[in-house]
């Protein structure tokens, strides 16, 4: 069963969640709501979905990044993000043990922040740790769009929005971004907005 989405302006998106044991883990109640989780990820569709945006304050995500996503992007733009196929798999309790200095910047969304973009630095390259759906600890070298879609979905977890990252003034709807911005460098919208 799909979940509703919360949006921005909910409380639970700025809370900090509270991680869970592995008898938690386990229990057929945290075991349904990944199983939600997944399917309402893969509805929206999104490449990643945190507990508290389907209104649940737990430090639990959900990642998969699929093929089919990557369909309206070019080779170029594919390659300039370093975004691949990432399988679905389960956060639990992570956190990011190393991050890599410097950054890279894309704009970026987030189904709670529906309709909107902006560009969002984030570190190229992060290492986290979690536990996965069976409590086992997992550790993740992760690089380029990955490490991004990481870093977000952590963020949430610790009651932080893109929006608290973000450039703010490359912050636009989607219409405008697909009319004016998609396609292009993302270093000539920093500097036709006058970033930096």
């Amino acid at each position: 069963m799909a979940l509703k989405i919360v949006q921005a302006g909910e409380a639970v998106l700025r809370n900090q969640t509270s991680s869970l044991t592995e008898k938690e883990i386990l229990s057929s109640k945290t075991q349904t709501l990944i199983g939600e989780m997944r399917e309402t990820m893969r509805e929206a569709p999104g490449v990643g979905l945190a507990a508290p945006q389907v209104g649940v304050s737990l430090q639990i995500a959900v990642i998969e990044d699929r093929v089919e996503y990557h369909a309206k992007a070019t080779p170029e733009q594919l390659a300039e993000r370093g975004r691949k196929h990432v399988p679905f798999h389960v956060l639990i309790n992570p956190r990011i043990v190393a991050r890599e200095d410097g950054g890279v910047e894309f704009f970026e969304g987030c189904l709670s922040v529906e309709g909107y973009t902006a560009i969002v630095p984030r570190a190229h390259r992060v290492t986290v740790e979690f536990l996965n759906e069976h409590a086992e600890p997992v550790r993740v070298e992760a690089e380029g769009w990955y490490a991004r879609i990481l870093q977000h979905e952590i963020d949430h977890l610790n009651g932080l929005l893109y929006i608290d990252r973000m450039h703010p003034q490359t912050f636009c709807n989607m219409e405008n971004y697909e009319r004016l911005w998609k396609g292009l460098p993302t270093e000539r919208a920093l500097k036709e907005l006058s970033v930096g």
